[in-house]
């Protein structure tokens, strides 16, 4: 900007980065983000700590790609654009969140290295976009379906499983956890419904207590002198005001003239509750589930009816109670006919730890179960959570779309190598593009292998000399530090979630690559106020 730099055309505070420097700032911000989360990924990733600076110093401690990014403060632009592809991946498939940041920068990394040989971006897209179509079509060619045999395919899941869990802190049990969320998914019978699987945290024992639980827990506990326990139960679930020690006149002044008017008033009072605990009684129920609080007297009368009520279940607890024993949440209770109940065989208390839930066995929706998951520290079992949340989309994914791909750093090379093939046959500068795509692909295996502590060029050129020679299945087997078949090892992935990964990446590092200006409007000036 020679003569012409004293002259401002935006708004005084605007900051404007032109093709050079916002390009930079692209690349830096987004091989930045690459960086921070890619040594979580594979089986020997490391896990971060977060702290938060709004709820007093809260932790969590995550290997999972989603929430580490989710909470990390992006200021930088094309940051913003790699988290957001992890949250819609988390969203979507529920795994990779890490591999798709990874990818995306790495591929952003290689466009810097083609335009600092000035070559045009637009060059880099074409070249990168026959890249993308070679490395989906060598991915679908590469898949398997297995779905025909049962039990080959309860085996894939398995995999499947085993691979997801590989990486999180439930390694030490992946068995029993892959077994387990295995076991959930497949009593959803492909309903893919994961809101009927309800995740319980319950502090204390060691992750190896968990388990499943057929039917449905909820966190709470029977009012008193109840019946514990129920056979074939039909349950109400409600959303209304069971409080009626307060009159609730808005608005209004009651002015007595002796203390036994106000008596009448509480009669009065009392009355009108009656009348609303018969007209629950009217359904013929044997059981009561309440989102808000039931006070003494109608929990009394309850009683008396030999009815169970449960007050002030949490809202997803109600919510998924009604999907699972098949009822409807009502908050009116005129016309009991209308009304649509739940039904259960059995409803009783039982003691987890140290804390008594209520159990419901044999319920409306056969699929429904909870998972009761127990641990040391309240990280713990949250990171927990998040993971076996990862292995349940995940296989809840192949449940739906069946096909599966290899794992261990198989696939990327494989894709890797495809795509090389077509750089070969590609004139002109698009070859470099179509290269460096291969090049980003190659980085996820080496990754993998530099987490572990391996010697990762060496593994890798291994691993690219196997494909080369027609060992597709070939990938690292990150135990021994070498390469293994992975269909021998069993290491697993979904199809689904690695095609996701390949196109969103792509997509992604493409948008950020076509930016060749970074705009910030300036901050808006204060007004000055007099007298507000």
């Amino acid at each position: 900007m020679s003569s012409l730099s004293g002259i401002n055309i935006l708004h005084q505070g605007a900051e404007e980065e032109r093709s050079e420097t916002a390009r930079m700032s692209s690349f830096v911000g987004a091989i930045a983000i690459g960086d921070l989360v890619k040594t979580t990924l594979g089986p020997k990733g490391m896990d971060k700590i977060l702290v938060s600076m709004q709820e007093h110093g809260k932790i969590e401690v995550t290997n999972d790609g989603a929430t580490i990014l989710r909470s990390v403060g992006v200021d930088n632009p094309a940051a913003k654009v790699l988290v957001d592809i992890s949250k819609v991946q988390d969203a979507e498939v529920g795994d990779g969140t890490t591999s798709v940041a990874v990818l995306a920068s790495e591929l952003l990394r290689e466009a810097e290295k083609l335009i600092a040989q000035k070559i045009h971006p637009q060059t880099i897209i074409y070249g990168w976009r026959k890249a993308n179509k070679a490395a989906a079509s060598a991915l679908e060619g590469f898949a398997k379906d297995n779905s025909s045999n049962p039990n080959q395919f309860r085996e894939d899941l398995m995999n499947i499983a085993r691979t997801t869990l590989s990486s999180k802190i439930l390694v030490q049990h992946r068995e029993h956890f892959a077994e387990l969320a295995v076991n959930a998914v497949l009593r959803l019978k492909g309903s893919g419904n994961l809101d009927a699987i309800q995740i319980i945290k319950k502090l204390g024992g060691s992750l190896d207590d968990s388990f499943l639980d057929e039917g449905f827990l909820l966190d709470k506990k029977v009012g008193n002198n109840q019946p514990k326990r129920i056979e074939n139960a039909t349950i109400l679930i409600a959303n209304t005001a069971m409080d009626a020690d307060k009159i609730k006149v808005f608005g209004s002044r009651v002015r007595v003239d002796s203390v036994a008017k106000v008596a009448e008033l509480e009669l009065a009072e009392k009355e009108k509750m009656k009348d609303k605990v018969n007209l629950i009684l009217n359904h013929g129920i044997t059981c009561f589930i309440n989102r808000q609080l039931i006070y003494n007297y109608p929990e009394q009368l309850f009683a008396d009816a030999g009815v169970m009520a449960i007050e002030h279940a949490d809202f997803e607890g109600v919510e998924r109670l009604a999907l699972v024993t098949g009822g409807e949440i009502v908050s009116t209770f005129h016309n009991p006919e209308l009304v649509k109940l739940g039904k259960c065989k059995l409803i009783e208390e039982v003691i987890i730890g140290e804390d008594k839930l209520i159990h419901f066995s044999g319920v409306d929706m056969g699929e429904a179960c909870s998972v009761v998951l127990r641990g040391a520290t309240q990280q713990i079992l949250e990171e927990a959570e998040r993971s076996l949340h990862d292995a349940l989309c995940v296989l809840q994914q192949t449940v739906k779309e069946t096909r599966i791909v290899y794992g261990g750093g198989c696939s990327e090379m494989l894709m890797a190598n495809a795509v090389n093939k077509l750089a070969q046959e590609t004139p002109g500068k698009e070859a470099m593009a179509v290269e460096s795509f291969a090049a980003a692909l190659r980085q996820l295996p080496t990754i993998i292998a530099d987490n572990a502590g391996y010697d990762s060029s060496e593994l890798i050129s291994q691993l690219r000399a196997a494909h080369t020679t027609g060992q597709s299945t070939a990938g690292l087997d990150m135990n021994k530090g070498l390469i293994g078949d992975m269909a021998e090892l069993g290491i697993t992935e979904s199809f689904k979630v690695k095609y996701r990964v390949l196109t969103a990446a792509a997509e992604a590092a493409e948008m950020i690559l076509r930016v060749d200006d970074i705009i910030k409007a300036p901050p808006r000036p204060r007004r000055q106020d007099h007298g507000h």
